[in-house]
């Protein structure tokens, strides 16, 4: 499963994994941004009521806080906290992958289960702009969404030959953005099913701003939607994705 950047709409994300996983045995997760920290903790062994219960936490809405410095206009302190705190709580129990920006040569980077600390974890979602770049042995690194916000190349290098890609950003200012910073992508081989939002999550703004109900109506329709995408995804060749219940 690959699970994309999406700030607050990855509250959705939470949703459709939520579905996904009564279907399905997942053996890999990658995640860039948000979706890192999504796939940190399922891969870490988070229940979904566990991972719902942090999206709807009023902590979560003082990670974006404003103030001024020298590379943007968000304070990094509550975000560089949470990273630490979901290094502490969760390791992965499954192959996991997550996606940084190294700048300024704008070079993607996937760092791996075991090579990942709470720098990284800080770094990939560090918007630019916004949050300072993370330093991690000399080099600074940004969010991981800037090149690509649904790394489905990074699950093809770690070995996947399929994967579901849940990717929250599909409103029109992320697909104008991917035309003019193309995101590297897999080869051909790797077979690619994708879970989008049947419904928009609504404006940019809310993409920012967290909502405790807004919050719940995402993880509400990413269950619906990942129950509906269920049945689709073995009707396309999926079957090879072992099913966990009848």
């Amino acid at each position: 499963m690959v699970l994309s950047a999406g700030g607050m709409y990855a509250a959705w994300e939470v949703g459709v994994w939520k579905a996904l996983r009564e279907r399905f045995q997942l053996d890999l997760i990658v995640g860039t941004s948000a979706g890192a920290w999504n796939g940190w903790a399922i891969a870490g062994g988070s229940s979904p009521d566990e991972l719902i219960r942090d999206w709807m936490d009023p902590a979560t809405g003082t990670i974006m806080h404003f103030g001024l410095h020298r590379t943007g206009i968000l304070l990094p302190g509550a975000l560089h906290q949470r990273a630490r705190d979901l290094f502490v709580r969760f390791q992965p129990r499954m192959s996991f992958g997550l996606t940084l920006a190294e700048v300024p040569r704008l070079r993607p980077l996937l760092v791996r289960g075991p090579e990942i600390t709470w720098q990284h974890l800080a770094a990939t979602c560090s918007i630019p702009l916004c949050f300072p770049p993370v330093e991690i042995e000399g080099k600074h690194y940004l969010d991981g969404g800037l090149l690509g916000a649904l790394p489905t190349w990074a699950a093809e290098e770690m070995g996947a030959t399929h994967a579901i890609a849940v990717n929250a950003l599909n409103i029109l200012p992320f697909r104008i953005l991917r035309t003019l910073i193309r995101p590297r992508r897999p080869s051909g081989a790797l077979k690619v099913f994708p879970i989008e939002p049947s419904e928009k999550l609504g404006p940019l703004r809310d993409g920012v701003v967290w909502s405790q109900a807004k919050v719940e109506r995402w993880v509400e329709q990413g269950e619906r939607d990942g129950n509906r995408a269920a049945t689709t995804i073995a009707l396309q060749g999926f079957d090879a994705l072992p099913a966990v219940k009848p």
